[in-house]
């Protein structure tokens, strides 16, 4: 039931702190689902490389829970390492996926197309695979989360086509916590609304004018109205901009950001988002995103800190992850 609150291979690199590994592995550079879905098997090879962080006390004979994080347009930030600190306090091992320094991207904000969704997604998932055969992972009890553009990754990584065309469904995310997702794309028609059963939680800001919350609530409108069974549901905080979590209250405007208010794009089985149910536009390349985003986008949004919000965020992820993965 959907509720509305408003409010292979492992390669290793003993990283600084002996709990930590740097983690290699091989992904590719997918600029769509449809890429994934369609052509995967076609795509050159990317290697990409994580950071394996372990509790402080860690056991060497111990099989720890996973949380894998995705960073935003911006890369990675402090905030976002902050929820990372605490996971491993509450005795989770921590992947923090490199998707951007890897493909030597700072920064995709104002284009969207260095580092995609689907890239990261594909990352994240090769990370999962990768880290199966680590000896102090429990990859049956593995989550993912992200921020903005990595909570996209975070949602449309249970969409089941793409599982399915990554891995065959053999490795699966057991909760998924998007923050600030842009939840602009929907399978379309009501038969591709295939999500996997594992929980899904969006956590997002009422003044969000990056990526409007209004636009998770219709998806998940159009979820429920599908027939499929969901368990997803959804946190609106109140007063909260883009980014409510991070320390700075201050907020900044980005004149060069998309503001995505008025955009929504269909998408069909194989991963292919269209400009609009009537308009069966493609959405395929960098030039027909930057096209499309000219039809519905606007510029400069506003993102910063809300206290309140970021101290209930934390709380609540804490609560989730917990419930999810590490309860019985």
């Amino acid at each position: 039931m959907i509720r509305y609150i408003i409010i292979g291979m492992i390669s290793v690199v003993m990283a600084q702190n002996t709990n930590q590994e740097i983690i290699t592995f091989q992904s590719a550079n997918p600029f769509s689902f449809e890429e994934i879905i369609v052509d995967l098997e076609n795509e050159p090879a990317q290697e990409v490389f994580g950071t394996l962080t372990l509790p402080n006390d860690y056991d060497p004979d111990t099989k720890y829970p996973l949380i894998i994080g995705a960073a935003g347009s911006l890369n990675w930030s402090t905030h976002h390492l902050d929820y990372l600190a605490m996971y491993q306090e509450m005795g989770f091992a921590t992947f923090q996926v490199q998707s951007f320094d890897s493909r030597d991207i700072q920064s995709t904000v104002g284009t969207q197309v260095a580092v995609t969704t689907a890239m990261v997604i594909l990352d994240s998932y090769r990370a999962l695979e990768t880290l199966s055969t680590h000896p102090n992972i429990d990859v049956d009890r593995a989550g993912i989360t992200g921020w903005s553009l990595g909570g996209a990754v975070s949602l449309y990584s249970a969409w089941l086509p793409l599982v399915s065309a990554i891995n065959g469904g053999e490795f699966m995310f057991a909760a998924h916590l998007p923050i600030y997702p842009p939840c602009v794309i929907y399978p379309h028609p009501a038969e591709n609304m295939q999500f996997s059963d594992a929980p899904i939680h969006i956590l997002i800001g009422e003044l969000d004018n990056w990526v409007p919350a209004v636009a998770c609530t219709e998806l998940l409108d159009k979820m429920e109205a599908s027939g499929f069974a969901m368990n997803i549901d959804l946190t609106i905080y109140k007063d909260s901009h883009h980014s409510f979590d991070k320390r700075s209250t201050e907020i900044i405007v980005v004149e060069n950001g998309y503001t995505l208010g008025d955009c929504r794009f269909p998408m069909n089985e194989e991963g292919t988002s269209f400009l609009s149910e009537s308009w069966k536009i493609p959405i395929n390349t960098p030039l027909m995103q930057k096209l499309a985003l000219m039809t519905c986008a606007g510029r400069g949004p506003s993102f910063g800190g809300n206290a309140d919000a970021r101290e209930q965020s934390f709380a609540f992820a804490k609560e989730f992850f917990t419930k999810h993965l590490l309860s019985d």
